[in-house]
């Protein structure tokens, strides 16, 4: 099937010594990386003045991110499968250290949406790090290993506010990204030192073709998407833009099915456990997403309006951080239903979890600690969702295609959290209040939000109940070809249709 190196196990021998510090190294990497969601964000209303441009050419800088982040998370994946996943990490890194010096020295627009594109590359360190688990780690760590570099995509996102907040009251913009510059050195230089190269590589060419037609498609649909609000839903240029991307994605698609070795293996996507799986990931990345776009504004509207708490953007930012840290905390939690009942509950659990949480905001949003108990609770569940997303791709999926397809998990949460920020942009630009002459998102507008967040995460939860269902032992924690593996059947299933 392939040539994974076998894993010591419980019975067979103890973890490598090692392991627990490539687990550490490998997270501190994904939280450095999940810092660049935020990076920017105390600093957007300011950025037309630091680069001297005007506010919709500075939102580039936020758009770059973005753009770049989901062309470069497929097309590293492949490539950590077919040259060395901790090869292709270290590179992602580098890009990621070089483009936060180009910003840290920029004082116009073009050399910073350069920089942010660079920095926008390396998000592809999460899934590569899950794939090296995968290939490196004893089974029993791997599931509680998964969960956790997982639970650094929010502890990234959430840590990363309040301090940028800090950083940006406190210091120049510039120390923003030479902070980030220098812990990406730090994660490059753990990297070199105790994390292992994997020797399961799947060989072959590099589908050049296919990684120009996924990105030519993707760019045109999320440039689309992001940037529809403010050229105008309507406008022929975001109708243009879809049209294109729907035309170039089924065009790429048929290209995909006839190549031999294709950038992705959409026949491998469709089998249905690699399918829900994403689907389910396109509406946690829309219901997660739809909390961060919340809880900040309700936590920084004036107190006039009746509902908003004329918070600082650091309140805001302390306000979001505890639910990073919930997301980690839940990791172990989240692993061990995953080892006893399989993924697909787990993610179950999750989605209850996240819309429970968003039902709870609907009703307790007039104080700082309701947002904070909100936060936390949404956190806990997105923590169970996304632990338990990479175990049921990767026991689906042969060992020498795990980072692609851990990238394309990726891409989908990406997706749903682009389509968040578009419909949660509408809903609030349409529902609004009067205040001073102001026009501001009204209260209802919010709850709207808050409740499309919980039917995402319901959607979320039927899309997981159609996922195939497995015996407690058949988890991706085990060892390999253990008897009624649903891991080794999906591999199985892979090599046959290989041969």
């Amino acid at each position: 099937m392939s040539d994974a190196p076998v894993r010591p196990t419980a019975a067979g021998g103890s973890a490598p010594p090692r392991s627990n510090a490539v687990v550490a190294v490998l997270a501190f990497a994904g939280i450095v990386v999940s810092l660049m969601q935020t990076l920017v964000i105390p600093i957007v209303p300011e950025l037309p003045k630091y680069l001297h441009a005007s506010a919709s050419d500075a939102a580039w800088a936020v758009t770059a991110t973005l753009l770049a982040a989901a062309v470069a998370t497929p097309v590293a994946g492949r490539l950590g499968d077919m040259f060395g996943k901790r090869r292709l990490l270290m590179i992602s890194v580098v890009l990621l250290v070089f483009g936060s010096v180009v910003c840290a020295l920029s004082d116009s627009l073009v050399p910073m949406i350069v920089g942010r594109a660079l920095q926008g590359l390396a998000a592809a360190v999460i899934p590569l790090g899950i794939s090296i688990m995968r290939d490196e780690l004893p089974a029993e760590k791997l599931a509680g290993s998964i969960a956790l570099m997982s639970a650094s995509l929010g502890v990234g996102g959430a840590l990363g506010l309040p301090a940028a907040a800090f950083i940006a009251d406190n210091f120049s913009w510039h120390v923003l990204f030479w902070t980030s510059a220098t812990l990406g050195v730090v994660a490059l230089g753990l990297v070199l030192v105790f994390v292992p190269e994997s020797a399961v590589r799947t060989g072959g060419r590099f589908d050049f073709v296919g990684s120009l037609g996924m990105a030519a498609g993707l760019v045109s649909l999320l440039l689309a998407v992001s940037k529809g609000g403010d050229w105008g839903w309507g406008s022929g240029t975001t109708l243009g833009l879809f049209a294109v991307a729907v035309v170039v994605l089924v065009a790429w698609g048929f290209f995909e099915l006839r190549t031999a070795t294709p950038l992705v293996d959409l026949r491998t996507t469709a089998r249905r456990q690699v399918l829900f799986t994403n689907l389910a990931s396109i509406a946690f990345g829309f219901s997660m997403f739809a909390m961060a776009l919340v809880l900040p504004q309700l936590l920084q509207l004036p107190t006039q309006t009746g509902y908003g708490l004329g918070k600082s953007m650091m309140t805001a930012g302390l306000v979001m951080a505890p639910q990073g840290l919930v997301m980690m905390v839940f990791a172990p939690a989240s692993a061990a239903i995953t080892k006893a009942r399989g993924p697909k509950v787990t993610l179950m659990i999750g989605a209850v979890i996240v819309a429970a949480g968003y039902g709870l905001n609907i009703v307790l949003m007039s104080e700082v600690w309701h947002l904070v108990l909100v936060s936390c609770v949404i956190g806990a569940g997105v923590g169970f969702a996304y632990g338990a997303m990479p175990a049921l791709i990767m026991g689906a999926v042969d060992p020498s295609e795990t980072a692609a397809a851990n990238a394309l998990n990726t891409l989908m949460r990406s997706i749903g959290t682009s389509v968040s920020s578009a419909v949660a942009g509408v809903i609030l630009a349409n529902m609004t209040m009067n205040l001073g002459g102001y026009e501001l998102p009204s209260e209802n507008g919010f709850k709207v939000v808050m409740a499309l967040g919980a039917g995402a995460a319901a959607l979320a939860f039927v899309l997981a109940a159609f996922l195939p269902g497995r015996r407690p032992a058949a988890v991706i924690g085990e060892p390999e070809g253990q008897p009624g593996s649903e891991a080794a059947d999906g591999a199985a299933e892979v090599s046959g249709a290989k041969a």
